[in-house]
């Protein structure tokens, strides 16, 4: 199903509109399963993220980007610029190829902000030469890091530009996030799961401390994300990476006008990325467009669960 409408409020009203630009055909399901309790605690203990490996030689620059034209040229100036793996940014390469080629990709900056987010650092240690696989894989906790084709698309459906407050739903692996960081210095992301958002929350810290210094301005928390990010608010951007039947009301109110949001909604197992537009008229009512980015195509996420106390009981669908 396509979603529910919003239940409007008296200066707001919805429209559904098809995308008016083809982004290629939907890659394969993208999920981040949830499995609760000590089980999945334990596996995660055997599966938390490699420790340092190198630090990052130059500066952080925002006018720098990676030449394009070659792999070798790419991959000679991330060695001399990031002090990255050579394996592993051919791995990025190759994937980078592939996501210009499904159009997931169509935007400079965002093909700069993937170029230069190193998702091995994401992965865990038995996944690691999976890293730039386009599908998704496990990182503990019964969750999973979201497939870079996906990633891709929703990202550069937003539209991200630098200076745009953004709002991450389901921090997760931290890939998203440190992903963002490479378009815009203002995230804040939140995770329901808190020994994830731990060890999320002390990547970012390892990665800083090694000179990755563009995700000092990732702002993180563990609460429930339905209920967005209040007193943050409002957001020039919103990603919501967990599926549910409706578009969280909280988190509409918390955009801003003329705000974009991507979120999959529709029944468990089988929604639609939906690209959210919040239109405001010159009257000051406004108006909520939607599109499908990957223009019907369906893609697999975890159910949106609810946070009741320290525990996560049930879900948000039919709220």
């Amino acid at each position: 199903m396509y979603g529910e409408r919003l239940e409007p409020t008296s200066d707001m009203h919805t429209t559904n509109v098809c995308s008016a630009t083809s982004l290629g055909a939907p890659q394969s399901p993208t999920r981040r399963h949830l499995m609760i309790g000590a089980a999945g605690a334990l596996a995660a203990a055997a599966l938390r993220p490699l420790p340092a490996t190198a630090n990052v030689p130059a500066p952080y620059d925002w006018n720098a980007a990676p030449p394009t034209a070659s792999k070798s040229d790419f991959v000679e100036w991330m060695v001399k610029n990031r002090g990255e793996d050579r394996g592993f940014l051919g791995q990025r390469w190759d994937r980078f190829q592939q996501l210009l080629a499904r159009r997931d990709l169509w935007d400079e900056r965002d093909m700069r902000a993937f170029l230069l987010t190193p998702r091995e650092e994401f992965v865990t240690k038995p996944n690691l030469s999976r890293a730039y696989e386009w599908h998704y894989l496990a990182i503990g906790f019964g969750v999973t890091i979201t497939g870079p084709h996906t990633v891709a698309r929703m990202t550069n459906s937003l539209n991200v530009q630098f200076g745009d407050k953004v709002l991450e739903i389901g921090n997760g692996s931290g890939y998203q996030s440190a992903y963002l960081a490479n378009l815009t210095d203002k995230i804040w992301s939140i995770e329901i799961i808190r020994p994830l958002w731990e060890r999320t929350r002390a990547l970012y810290d390892s990665l800083i401390e090694r000179g990755y210094s563009e995700f000092k301005p990732i702002t993180t928390k563990n609460a429930d994300g339905y209920y967005g990010w209040e007193e943050e608010a409002p957001f020039d951007k919103i990603i919501v990476t967990c599926g549910i039947d409706h578009i969280p009301p909280p988190l509409l109110q918390q955009l801003k006008p003329n705000g974009i949001m991507t979120i999959p909604v529709g029944r468990p197992g089988s929604h639609h990325v939906l690209k959210i537009i919040k239109q405001q008229a010159a009257d000051g009512a406004f108006n909520v467009v939607r599109s499908d980015i990957y223009n019907g195509g369906s893609v697999s996420f975890v159910p949106f669960t609810k946070l009741e106390g320290d525990a996560i009981k049930g879900t948000h669908y039919g709220q």
